[in-house]
């Protein structure tokens, strides 16, 4: 393909149409002193293959061997076991190296995994469609409430301050410059959202309230009343689900009115690998399909009743709708949906039931424990489903940091988020957390 530059007049014209006097002016956003202008990088002398090797490996160092440290660590990224399996087969080549199918119906492979995927959402979560993944469960969130906007217009979002600190974050980038505005509602004593809050607050400029479940805190969150409330003044709830392995077990946000119902897929087979990657999951009403972000996959038959699938709905920038496609998300986490499927169909349901079971059992032991400990309490009395909030007799901060010479990685400090909870700390325990680690854990308390 030729590569034609723009023209000095090309260029000239681009600038007026925006409204500035040169390419410089584009930067104006970033502080000068940030900006490198005419200064080279201090970059160090180049090293050998070998060299570059050995400072990796002492850089390595620095971090904490999983296999030598206990962690304790959740809040959206969660250690599930994976079996081999899935690594053996997302390595594959036809796999690994696959990309979005552009000739879609070339690709059966892919689609017909991507109708997988879609088909075990829709029966996690119980609604009636699913996409083919978002990048991940913070920018399917975002997606949501721009969703939610186009089906009724209205500009306001009643969002429980208990939802994914860093959800709600993404979602306010992705709204700045808009008119859309996002109304914090607070937790209530038990850790739960505070549903009165929203009741008093509801009015007709209201878009939809979002919820989490099992929210922030860990705790489980019943909303299929206040679903029907919402429905009686034509409001949509969007439930997020960041731990998804709780569906296992809980009753499916759709059959407790919930419209949208928006997630992150990272625990069904996907590591806790320095933050990523990671695969969102995004499911509706059928009568919202058209406003549904990314693509769908269907299944139909060929010319010669064969069973194929089909790019059922494709509606991104690029392609023919141009400005009035619903998204400009271009692709989908194929290979880590492709994971995820492989995960959810190894475990099937009543493994993944059996799964979940097992966590919701060691978050209880875990409780437990940690409440007969000298000084420290568990902060809210509410069904948790695999994390805990605990309330310490100092900065949540020096705890971790007193453990951590213990090798144990106990949680994540809430003050960085919540500034009401510089004591307490969220403690996850999985699977992977043996009873004998969960001990240890509160027995070290006991001695800080």
């Amino acid at each position: 393909m030729r590569f034609i530059p723009h023209t000095d007049q090309d260029i000239r014209e681009m600038l007026e149409t925006i409204g500035i006097k040169n390419v410089d002016q584009l930067f104006s956003g970033i502080p000068t002193g940030l900006r490198l202008g005419d200064t080279p990088l201090r970059l160090p002398s180049a090293l050998s293959e070998s060299e570059v090797v050995a400072k990796l490996r002492q850089i390595q160092k620095r971090n904490p061997d999983p296999e030598e440290v206990s962690s304790f660590l959740g809040a959206g990224a969660y250690r599930h076991y994976s079996p081999a399996l899935i690594d053996s087969l997302i390595q594959r080549g036809e796999f690994s190296t696959s990309y979005t199918p552009y000739q879609a119906e070339v690709s059966q492979g892919t689609l017909q995994a991507i109708f997988e995927f879609q088909t075990m959402i829709t029966m996690l979560t119980g609604m009636d469609v699913a996409n083919a993944s978002m990048y991940d469960g913070a920018s399917a969130l975002a997606e949501a409430v721009l969703m939610s906007n186009r089906i009724n217009k209205q500009k306001e979002y009643l969002i429980a301050s208990s939802v994914h600190p860093e959800y709600r974050q993404t979602t306010e980038t992705y709204l700045r410059g808009t008119d859309l505005r996002l109304i914090n509602v607070p937790y209530s004593s038990d850790g739960k959202t505070d549903f009165e809050f929203i009741r008093a607050n509801l009015n007709d400029r209201v878009s939809a309230v979002i919820l989490q479940s099992p929210n922030f805190f860990g705790i489980v969150e019943e909303y299929e009343q206040l679903g029907r409330e919402l429905k009686e003044q034509n409001t949509l709830l969007i439930v997020v689900v960041v731990e998804p392995l709780s569906l296992g077990i809980l009753k499916p946000p759709g059959e407790r009115e919930a419209d949208i119902v928006v997630g992150e897929a990272q625990s069904f087979g996907l590591p806790v690998s320095y933050g990523g990657p990671y695969a969102g999951f995004f499911a509706t009403r059928k009568k919202f399909v058209r406003q549904i972000p990314g693509r769908l996959a269907g299944e139909t038959i060929d010319r010669k009743g064969r069973r194929s699938f089909v790019l059922t709905i494709s509606t991104r920038e690029q392609f023919i709708r141009r400005e009035k496609a619903t998204s400009n998300i271009c692709t989908n986490q194929g290979l880590c949906m492709l994971a995820a499927t492989i995960y959810l169909a190894v475990m099937g349901k009543q493994g993944l039931r059996e799964l979940a079971l097992l966590n919701l059992r060691k978050v209880d032991y875990l409780k437990n424990k940690l409440s007969k400990v000298k000084g420290f309490s568990v902060r809210f009395n509410s069904d948790t489903f695999n994390e805990v909030v605990l309330r310490c007799p100092r900065p949540a901060t020096e705890i971790r940091d007193a453990l951590l010479e213990y090798n144990i990685l106990v949680g994540l400090p809430l003050g960085d988020y919540y500034h009401e909870l510089a004591d307490s700390l969220l403690i996850c325990t999985t699977e992977l957390n043996t009873v004998e680690a969960i001990d240890r854990l509160a027995e070290k308390l006991g001695t800080i």
